[in-house]
């Protein structure tokens, strides 16, 4: 019988590089994150996804492999590693890994072959094509665009033939049709889940399978959900993931909802659940995600009643404001705090923003620094920026094809860029936030990436001994997942949906309901209460003791129910 116990877990995402240095190298590592189990258990959390440790030259953060075997030295070694999963289990906690599929380093030792000769057994690991002519001159295969800028084809002057990498020439994509690579990805994925992991989430999963034909277009339209995608899924479930009691979760760009049922569908044929781009999407996203556009909350609402609905009681959601690649929510769609009179309000807006994704049917995902309220960390020049997506992006924008000023692209970054939520974790106030060890070899050493300075007011020293904080909130968040059954079961209803400042629903579970009024703006919204609910068997609130209800008059002088006025940026949750 299927074991679905990740259906009431929360998941905590760790990024490797920035969450914890214990060596004093400027740079986070497998060993810091050991120190750092003991907080995530007081937080309550289940399962601990890493970010990719594996053996990588770091074009892309790691999520290039060139080696899935080996621990990149710069975070310590298989010993640590193994050291990091027999604490954590210990604790009763749970390992997810990171693991990219799609594509490799072009470091990787199956690339290296594959580019050596058309002959070499391993050629046909990778996609290889002859380039077209046109004018007397070779061309790519294609007009494809990689996501990280440029061609999505490198000539390989060895062969003269190109190779396809979807993000950058430096990740060349692996041939899923070709049955030897196939067998090993899935030997490899069987070394560490007979380690004793306890899944993987998969990286650009729903990229894996190629169109037959490889026609110019917009690629970020033709690739996702090809032709043989479920096949390939199919079989890692029937080789690899059946065998062990493990979770896995695919990042399916380009996934819409309804192939999402296929993809997470409750036979467990697949995956168990998918991250789904529609709501990070909706002020830009991977359409053209460098500008200022603000997410509009009707929108949002109905992105996510849509996910919630038409994948009840057929395949599992998941739930996320933030990871590695996203900027940080209560930036995106709180109250960050630093203008005059905004005053507590970014702790509000967190525990707002955290009230609203927690109580919907999924499982919840936590970015480091996501249970403090951490927001982007403010960058003032390119020089600052290490992502290699944003770097490409200024330097065809900005300085190649001059569509973007400097001044406005700077600022874009500064909204959307990955590197604004993959600064490091602040621990407490003191040097560096206490993300290196304050007795470290050199001084002079500085972390990999800029610290946001705000550390000194958000960190979590100070919340883990201040009641009443975003890190209290978000561990009694926790506490009524594990104990509700409605929370991960009942039904789903979205209420005003035409509503621009109030996100309001229920969850029905047999005869028991809870009601979900969140106010997204950083003015007072009245909320007419629903009736059922008397306004006073609140279950959590991000309100003071203060907050007052009230009587609604109509037009003609007749009273309503009872009403409810939510503070700027509001939450309550009632129980009936």
């Amino acid at each position: 019988m299927k074991n679905d116990w990740w259906k009431k877990a929360v998941v905590y995402q760790v990024y490797p590089r920035s969450f914890c240095d214990s060596n004093g190298d400027g740079i986070g590592d497998i060993n810091g994150i050991t120190s750092k189990l003991g907080y995530l258990k007081e937080l309550g959390v289940d399962v601990i996804w890493i970010s990719p440790v594996y053996q990588s030259p770091m074009r892309d953060n790691g999520y290039d492999i060139s080696d899935y075997c080996a621990i990149n030295p710069e975070f310590g070694t298989m010993a640590d590693f193994d050291r990091l999963l027999e604490k954590a289990h210990a604790l009763k906690l749970k390992i997810i890994m990171d693991l990219v599929v799609n594509h490799s380093s072009n470091e990787h030792s199956w690339f290296q072959e594959s580019r050596s000769s058309p002959d070499n057994p391993k050629r046909n690991y990778y996609i290889w094509r002859d380039g077209r002519s046109e004018g007397g001159q070779t061309m790519p295969p294609n007009n494809w665009k990689a996501w990280f800028g440029g061609s999505a084809w490198s000539k390989d002057e060895a062969t003269g033939q190109y190779y396809l990498h979807l993000f950058s020439p430096w990740q060349p994509d692996l041939n899923w049709d070709n049955p030897a690579l196939r067998n090993e990805v899935y030997d490899m994925m069987r070394f560490w889940l007979d380690k004793g992991i306890d899944g993987f989430r998969l990286d650009a999963i729903s990229f894996i399978s190629k169109p037959e034909k490889f026609t110019d277009g917009n690629v970020k339209q033709i690739i996702p959900n090809g032709p043989r995608i479920h096949e390939y899924l199919q079989e890692m479930r029937q080789e690899v993931l059946s065998k062990y009691d493990i979770m896995t979760v695919g990042e399916t760009g380009g996934v819409t909802v309804d192939e999402a049922v296929q993809y997470a569908n409750k036979d467990g044929t697949e995956l168990d659940m998918v991250f789904q781009f529609e709501t990070v999407e909706l002020d830009g996203g991977e359409t053209f995600k460098w500008n200022d556009r603000k997410i509009i909350l009707t929108e949002l609402k109905e992105v996510l009643s849509r996910w919630q609905n038409k994948l009840h009681d057929r395949a599992w959601n998941s739930l996320y404001w933030c990871n590695h690649d996203q900027p940080r929510i209560v930036s995106r769609l709180g109250c960050e705090g630093n203008l005059p009179g905004d005053a507590g309000l970014r702790e509000k807006s967190a525990k707002m923003l955290a009230t609203c994704l927690h109580f919907l049917q999924g499982t919840p995902y936590i970015y480091q620094g996501e249970e403090l309220g951490m927001t982007n960390t403010p960058f003032s020049d390119i020089s600052e920026y290490r992502d290699l997506e944003c770097i490409n992006a200024y330097n065809t924008l900005v300085l190649e094809e001059k569509l973007i000023s400097k001044e406005d692209m700077l600022r874009f970054m500064g909204l959307k860029s990955r590197d604004t939520s993959r600064t490091p974790m602040h621990w407490n106030n003191r040097q560096n936030a206490g993300f290196m060890p304050e007795n470290t070899v050199s001084p002079a050493t500085e972390p990999w990436i800029k610290i946001n300075q705000n550390y000194t007011e958000i960190n979590a020293e100070e919340q883990m001994r201040r009641p009443g904080s975003v890190f209290s909130y978000y561990q009694e968040l926790i506490k009524l997942r594990k104990t509700m059954d409605i929370i991960t079961n009942g039904n789903f209803e979205l209420l005003l949906p035409d509503h621009s400042d109030l996100f309001v629903y229920t969850r029905k579970l047999h005869q028991k309901k809870l009601l979900v009024v969140c106010n997204f703006i950083s003015e007072e919204r009245i909320f007419v209460m629903l009736e059922g609910f008397n306004g006073k068997d609140v279950l959590i609130t991000n309100e003071d003791a203060s907050r007052s209800y009230t009587t609604v008059v109509d037009s003609q002088g007749y009273k309503q129910r009872p009403s409810v006025v939510l503070g700027p940026y509001g939450a309550v949750v009632y129980q009936s």
